[in-house]
Parts: structure tokens; C-alpha cells; sequence
């Protein structure tokens, strides 16, 4: 199983990024995937997930209204729209797979997002 996110920089607050999720070595189409962020000197926070269909999105309350979480199956590829960025959405961004509850059994190396004028 490999990972892979992308996407991640600098941006002022108020605008946009794209983050992407590449996935291989298992059927991608078959699982519940999400991402998960870490502030710097903060513990792991859920930011989104979304079902194995994609007809299900899931959202934090500090993100809802500003993120899309999106996939293509097709392409095994996991998506995060993010915009009206503020300094607070600083953080290394990860993908993963979701299991059940809290539980992701497989992490990417992570993306750094950093909000800042």
C-alpha cells in the first residue's frame, strides 16, 4: 500500500490549494479514505472523509463550507479542494485509509500547507 500527497505550499490567507492523494497496492475503489492535518506542535486532527463511492463526505466543523473532499476512482486518486484559507489551516496534511472510528490503517508521507501573508 503507497500514499502519496501533493499539492501542499504557501499561500495568503484567503485563497486556494489543491491537495491530491496518489494510491497503488490495494483496491482503491473499495475503501473509505480521508485527510487528516497536524499543526505545528498539535496533535492529529481529522479534516475529512468520504466513502468508497464517493456519494458520502464527511467534514470537520472548523473546515465545512470552505473544503471538498472529491476522488476518482478511475484514476485512484484522492482529492482536497481548500478554500478561503486562513493561518489556522497551517499544517502538514495527510491521506489516509480509514478503517472504522478513528482508525486509519495507512498513512501518506504528508503535504505542508502553510497560510500566511
Amino acid at each position: 500500500v503507497q500514499l502519496v500527497e501533493s499539492g501542499g505550499g504557501l499561500v495568503q490567507p484567503g485563497g486556494s490549494l489543491r491537495l491530491s492523494c496518489a494510491a497503488s497496492g490495494f483496491s482503491f475503489s473499495s475503501h473509505y479514505m480521508s485527510w487528516v492535518r497536524q499543526a505545528p506542535g498539535k496533535g492529529l486532527e481529522w479534516v475529512s472523509s468520504q466513502n468508497n463511492g464517493g456519494g458520502s463526505r464527511y467534514y470537520a466543523d472548523s473546515v465545512k463550507g470552505r473544503f471538498t473532499i472529491s476522488r476518482d476512482n478511475a484514476k485512484n486518486t484522492l482529492y482536497l479542494q481548500m478554500n478561503s484559507l486562513k493561518p489556522e489551516d497551517t499544517a502538514l496534511y495527510y491521506c489516509a485509509r480509514w478503517v472504522a472510528g478513528d482508525y486509519h490503517d495507512y498513512w501518506g508521507q504528508g503535504t505542508q500547507v502553510t497560510v500566511s501573508s
